[in-house]
């Protein structure tokens, strides 16, 4: 039972990471991509990257 909940909280991370990441004008998939592996460590990563302007 709690490694369902595990992956799911995680699986929302990353979701939410991609979102995020869009909004900053990054590649979506590659961010949830990246966030399946690093999870809350891309979360940080991406707090800190700045916007790109095209």
């Amino acid at each position: 039972m709690m490694d369902n909940q595990y992956f799911v909280g995680w699986g929302t991370l990353a979701l939410i990471n991609a979102a995020l990441a869009q909004g900053k004008n990054r590649t979506g998939i590659n961010w949830f991509l990246l966030s399946l592996v690093l999870g809350p460590l891309a979360t940080l990563i991406l707090l800190f990257v700045e916007k790109r302007y095209q």
